[in-house]
């Protein structure tokens, strides 16, 4: 039996299916559409086509995040039975969700002195962080302790690489990350911006691609330039999309014959509705371990 128990938030973007077989708990986000506020399920209570559809049909969703009393409300029945917790959050580079655990935290450990709660900083988001969460969940069932699991997130989350791409740039200009001027001539010239995570967490843009094929290519590129091991990476590997699955699959194909020493197929899942809030359709994002990221 593990000595701790892994939690994390919906915004790890990996199926229900993962956290029911791995016993992950997770919090969940929320997000409002068309005035009705909808938890951040998994695509349960709104599913991904339907929610996609609805930003292209021009919904514009908002989104919170976890508070405080939903941590304490996910981890009190794992602290009264003895048992301690370590959280991983969502980068704290895009989101506050860390401040409301680390007050659940300080909140549940004066009611349970002697559990400990720790809190690990993703720096990172969608599947890259639940790639981070399952390297976690390896060394839980490896035997590894709190203490040792924690350690090796601290040591090596910035060595996990997130790379994104969009072919759809409205969504971009409703958050106000480029100008409607940009937007209109990035669209007619085919634009696709290339980002990725830096050591702070935060999304930055690196590079303006034209068309989607280019893009597809370039976004493998950048994984043979960074993976462990170049193209005898023998990690894991994640993709996730918005509304936009056959880029995935194309992304996927190309990683799969670049790289034959994968730990098993490359997994592919939604982006999820928080999430997909802000990068809206036509986002792919490519996760892996590396060199050690960028500023």
């Amino acid at each position: 039996m593990a000595n701790f128990v892994l939690t994390c938030c919906s915004t790890a973007d990996m199926p229900k299916s993962f956290f029911d077989e791995h016993g992950i708990p997770f919090a969940k986000f929320h997000f409002i559409m068309d005035g009705t506020e909808y938890e951040d399920d998994l695509g349960q209570s709104m599913p991904f086509d339907v929610f996609y559809k609805k930003i292209e049909d021009g919904a514009q969703p908002t989104t919170s995040q976890v508070n405080a009393e939903d941590y304490e409300k996910m981890w009190v029945g794992f602290l009264e039975s003895g048992q301690d917790i370590l959280h991983i959050t969502l980068s704290s580079g895009i989101s506050g969700t860390i401040n409301s655990a680390r007050v659940a935290q300080s909140t549940m450990q004066e009611r349970y002195p002697s559990r400990r709660i720790v809190i690990v900083d993703s720096l990172g988001a969608s599947s890259g962080y639940g790639l981070l969460v399952t390297r976690a969940c390896e060394l839980r069932d490896e035997g590894k302790s709190l203490d040792e699991t924690a350690q090796w997130l601290e040591d090596n989350k910035l060595k996990l690489h997130h790379w994104f791409f969009s072919t759809d740039l409205s969504s971009y200009l409703r958050g106000g990350r480029i100008s409607k001027t940009s937007a209109v001539f990035g669209t007619l010239l085919k634009i696709c911006p290339l980002l990725n995570m830096n050591t702070l967490g935060e999304l930055i843009p690196r590079e303006k691609i034209r068309t989607k094929q280019k893009v597809i290519k370039t976004i493998v590129e950048r994984m043979e330039e960074h993976a462990q091991e170049g193209n005898d990476y023998s990690g894991k590997c994640y993709i996730s999309y918005s509304a936009c699955y056959e880029d995935a699959r194309a992304v996927a194909d190309l990683v799969e014959a670049r790289f034959p020493k994968l730990d098993g197929k490359v997994m592919i899942n939604s982006i999820g509705t928080v999430i997909g809030s802000h990068t809206g359709p036509g986002t792919v994002a490519l996760f892996f371990f590396g060199d050690d990221r960028v500023k």
